[in-house]
C-alpha cells in the first residue's frame, strides 16, 4: 500500500477537529455505524480514517498502544493533538518497553494513561503459584492484559488499535472498522492495510520513536518471559509464546468476539 500524498509528501496541517458528534450508544447503531464505516473507509489513507474517528467520537476516543512501535500514536497526535493513549504496564514488560513509553509521554502530544492488572506480579504468585504465564498463558493473560484493558477502556466509546493484517493469520480478515460486540465499542484499526514497508516507510520519513528491541532481532514484543527472537525469515511473531499453542493475547478475541 502506498502512502498518500496528502499525509505523507507534504507538510499540510491534517485535518483539523470537527465538532463532537455524540456516539450512538444502542448495539444495533454501533453495529451499523461499523458496517458502513468498514465500507466506506476500507482504501482510505490511515490519518482520514483517525479523522473520521475523531468526528465521530470526540473524546471518546482512546489509542490502544502496547510501546512496541509508536507509528501508530505518532500518526494519531499528529490527527488528534492531545489524544488519550492507553498501556498495559503488565508487570513484565522488557525495560526497553517502559522507556518507549515513557519517551512517548514527553515527546509526543498525548495523555498516556497507564493500566495495571489488580494483583502484583508478587501477589499473583501467592495467588496462582510462580510462573503463571508457563503453566496456563491465557489465564496470565486475561489477568495481567484484558482485564486491566477492560477497565481501561469504559470510559470511551470506540479505540484505536495499530494491528495490521499481514501480522499474522488471525488478522488477516479484520476490517478498518469493526463492531466489538463484547464490549459494545467500535474498534478502529486504521493501519489494517499497512505492510511492513509501509511502517519502515513512515518510521523513516518521520524519524517516529522506535523501541530498541526492534534493532536488537525482535519482530514482535509482548512480555520478556513469553517473547524471543524469531528465526531469520520466520513469521514475525513467531518468537511469542514459544513452546505453546498460543498465537493471541486476548485482546482482540473476546468472548462474543468482534462482530464483522
Amino acid at each position: 500500500m502506498a502512502l498518500s500524498a496528502a499525509s505523507e509528501e507534504n507538510s499540510e496541517p491534517l485535518p483539523s477537529a470537527a465538532p463532537r458528534v455524540p456516539p450512538p450508544v444502542s448495539p444495533a447503531d454501533l453495529r451499523t455505524l461499523a458496517e458502513s464505516a468498514a465500507a466506506l473507509l476500507e482504501d482510505a489513507d490511515a490519518a482520514d480514517v483517525i479523522a473520521w474517528a475523531r468526528r465521530e467520537f470526540g473524546s471518546g476516543l482512546v489509542v490502544a498502544s502496547s510501546m512496541a512501535d509508536t507509528h501508530l500514536v505518532h500518526l494519531a497526535q499528529r490527527v488528534v493533538p492531545g489524544i488519550d493513549v492507553l498501556f498495559l504496564d503488565t508487570g513484565y514488560h522488557f525495560a526497553e518497553t517502559i522507556g518507549t513509553r515513557d519517551a512517548v509521554a514527553t515527546v509526543y502530544d498525548v495523555n498516556v494513561v497507564t493500566m495495571t492488572p489488580h494483583q502484583t506480579v508478587a501477589e499473583q504468585a501467592l495467588t496462582y503459584g510462580p510462573h503463571l504465564y508457563q503453566r496456563d498463558p491465557d489465564r496470565c493473560c486475561a489477568l495481567r492484559k484484558v482485564e486491566p484493558l477492560e477497565r481501561g477502556l469504559a470510559p470511551y466509546r470506540a479505540w484505536i488499535t495499530g494491528m495490521r493484517r499481514e501480522d499474522a493469520p488471525t488478522r488477516a480478515g479484520m476490517r478498518v472498522v469493526e463492531y466489538d460486540k463484547a464490549r459494545n465499542k467500535i474498534t478502529v484499526a486504521p493501519l489494517a492495510r499497512w505492510t511492513q514497508q509501509d511502517v519502515d516507510a513512515y518510521v523513516t520519513r518521520h524519524q517516529v520513536l522506535v523501541n530498541p528491541l526492534l534493532y536488537d532481532g525482535y519482530t514482535s514484543v509482548g512480555c520478556a518471559p513469553c517473547t524471543r527472537r524469531p528465526s531469520p525469515g520466520a513469521d514475525p511473531r513467531s518468537g511469542r509464546w514459544v513452546g505453546s499453542s498460543k498465537t493471541e493475547c486476548g485482546l482482540r478475541q473476546q468472548p462474543g468476539g468482534s462482530e464483522r
